[in-house]
């Protein structure tokens, strides 16, 4: 098996500051994410898997969730369940806010809900719009992270859909949504669907291909972001028994990103591609990757900016689901 430029450890760095974790609240039931509503409210809405949102508000849980999903998510075991929520850059204003989850069939779903008229830190259940509904083959590899970038359009990690070395090859099918980054405008309806695509998308107009694809070849984007002062695209993909990556797109990108799974993972060769020959030529190649050992899947973070810990100020932090190591 080829090693095709393979990046070494980043090197321990004398200014580097030593760093601790402080506990803001326990007492969840497998939290998966937590987000801001940018409403100025300080409030923090806590994901668990199990299918509620919850606020924390002054460093204290409010008893009522803010959205109970319990009913309609599939989360018995393993990778399904409630898997984000982000909120409408105009959220102040209109209410709305994205949730994706897998439902009791196991597909991944994407929907607009909106915030109750009569109480701010209650959901209106009732509201519920679905944008989007992506089978799931094998039940994993869901990823489920949405995010508005800084281009206000909605960005959509979903995984390939799992078992292992990806049979089915959907990562690099344009006619998939499976092991893509999809990108749409949900501030417009078109053709009865409750988002429009941006003409700037890759593949707005091409008819072999799905428009909503801004970036493919991905394994299991569990968590991306934006540098929200360049506005640059991180995303950790989530590699099989190898290699983990973290790629990235500098803001301003035209999108179409090829990131190269099945054919690569991270910055090894994995499954050959036509005529059984592995090829990295015109893939998206990954800024870092490291090796399976201690270490075994990547949960993708932020770019620091802050004035606590001036040198990691611009540097891109993560973790390892397996080690616990922050990086």
């Amino acid at each position: 098996m080829a090693v095709v430029g393979a990046m070494p450890p980043a090197p321990t760095r004398a200014d580097h500051p030593s760093i601790a974790l402080q506990l803001v609240l326990d007492g969840f039931r497998e939290p998966v994410y937590v987000a801001d509503a940018g409403d100025g409210s300080g409030r923090l809405f806590v994901v668990e898997k199990r299918g509620l949102i919850r606020i924390v508000r002054d460093g204290k849980r409010i008893k009522e969730p803010y959205l109970d999903l319990r009913e309609i998510v599939s989360s018995g075991g393993g990778e399904q369940g409630l898997l984000s929520v982000t909120f409408h850059p105009d959220y102040p204003t209109n209410g709305r806010f994205f949730v994706a989850y897998t439902d009791l069939n196991g597909d991944l779903v994407i929907a607009r809900y909106l915030v109750s008229g009569d109480d701010s830190d209650l959901a209106a259940p009732e509201s519920v719009t679905v944008l989007l509904t992506i089978p799931i083959p094998y039940g994993e590899h869901n990823g489920g992270l949405l995010l508005f970038g800084p281009d206000g359009n909605l960005y959509a990690g979903v995984g390939d859909g799992g078992r292992e070395a990806e049979p089915q090859r959907n990562a690099q099918n344009l006619e998939s949504l499976l092991g893509k980054l999809l990108r749409i405008d949900v501030d417009l309806e078109v053709d009865g669907k409750p988002y429009a695509i941006p003409p700037d998308n890759p593949f707005a107009s091409n008819p072999d291909a799905r428009p909503e694809i801004w970036a493919y070849g991905l394994r299991n984007p569990w968590r991306f972001s934006f540098d929200r002062m360049t506005g640059d695209l991180y995303v950790g993909d989530i590699g099989m028994e190898m290699s983990e990556e973290i790629n990235v797109q500098p803001a301003g990108g035209r999108g179409g990103e090829n990131y190269g799974w099945n054919m690569m993972e991270g910055d090894l060769y994995h499954t050959p591609g036509e005529g059984g020959v592995c090829v990295a030529d015109g893939l998206a190649r990954p800024v870092y990757s490291y090796h399976h050992g201690a270490e075994c899947a990547i949960i993708g973070g932020y770019v620091y900016h802050g004035a606590a810990i001036p040198p990691f100020d611009g540097r891109y932090l993560f973790g390892d689901l397996c080690s616990g190591r922050i990086r």
